[in-house]
């Protein structure tokens, strides 16, 4: 019997060894971004107060100064005896200046006596310019107040109230010529067709305002004076009814 060599053992192949798995590597880790930090808004500066507004010291009061004197009354341009107008009223003589108390004061008055009713006016004399007081007329200018009754007069018209007070406007201004104009105008309504009582009253006082002032002018008495006029003014003939 044969032997059997025994078979050669095979040695065991020798397994590779198992690999370590290889380390790995740690990447390294990059450092994280940082994200920029968030700027803080800038704290504000506080706003700079501005100073405040001094206020302007009290004023001490001004010392007062003493009241200026008063001025002095201008002198008047009349004296007492001299031969003057008042509106309304008519011619007038001057005859004394006197003092009046008025609100505590001593006031100088003219005294004035009217020619016409032989009335009696007093007139402060620092206002007799303002309140209509005036010189009588010249001899020359005398004359052309007889003129003024040559002019066309003035009617009624429709408007009868306005004429009245037109009328009453003309005696009260102190003009000689516009109160001729009175006496022209009545005269010749009277002549036409005739007045109310009203307007002869109108008519009477203005003759008397007119005579007053021409008699001074030319130095002849009442009487006189009013033939003047009466001559002078023009007269109406009124057609007769037939």
């Amino acid at each position: 019997m044969t032997t059997k060599k025994p078979a050669p053992k095979k040695t065991a192949a020798k397994k590779p060894a198992a690999k370590k798995p290889a380390a790995r590597k740690s990447a390294a880790k990059k450092p994280a971004a940082r994200k920029p930090a968030a700027k803080k808004p800038a704290a504000k500066k506080p706003a700079a107060r501005k100073p405040a507004a001094k206020k302007p010291a009290a004023k001490k009061p001004a010392a007062k100064k003493p009241a200026p004197p008063a001025p002095k009354p201008k002198p008047s341009k009349f004296k007492v005896q001299d031969k003057v107008v008042y509106p309304h009223h008519g011619a007038a003589i001057i005859v004394k200046k006197e003092k009046q108390p008025v609100d505590g004061k001593r006031v100088d008055y003219f005294v004035l006596e009217v020619a016409t009713d032989q009335l009696i006016v007093r007139v402060p004399v620092d206002r007799a310019e303002e309140l209509g007081v005036r010189p009588v007329i010249s001899k020359n200018a005398a004359r052309k107040v007889f003129a003024v009754f040559r002019d066309e007069p003035q009617e009624a018209g429709s408007n009868w109230s306005r004429w009245y007070k037109v009328l009453t406007e003309k005696i009260n201004s102190g003009d000689i010529y516009q109160v001729a104009e009175v006496v022209r105008d009545l005269t010749y309504a009277q002549q036409l067709k005739g007045i109310s009582p009203a307007l002869k009253r109108m008519l009477s006082k203005a003759h008397l305002i007119l005579n007053s002032e021409l008699r001074f002018a030319l130095h002849l008495d009442e009487d006189e004076t009013e033939k003047r006029i009466l001559r002078a003014l023009p007269k109406v003939e009124v057609p007769e009814e037939g």
